[in-house]
């Protein structure tokens, strides 16, 4: 029997130096970014503006 931890008889996986894969197993490009459109981006922050005046309007609605 071992106890030595800094024993390792496990092999590398050979897999470790394979590209990355999306769920479909197709090669994924990690230089792009992953960054909304600025129509997207303009949508998101228009959703952003529309909540906070629901939220005045409700402040101002309850008198505080």
């Amino acid at each position: 029997m071992n106890n030595d931890d800094s024993v390792n008889d496990v092999e590398p996986d050979a897999t470790s130096n394979a590209p990355p894969t999306d769920t479909s197993g197709k090669p994924v490009n990690v230089d792009q970014t992953n960054t909304p459109s600025p129509t997207r981006t303009k949508e998101l922050e228009a959703e952003e503006l529309r909540r906070k005046i629901a939220e005045i309007e409700r402040k101002v609605a309850d008198g505080n």
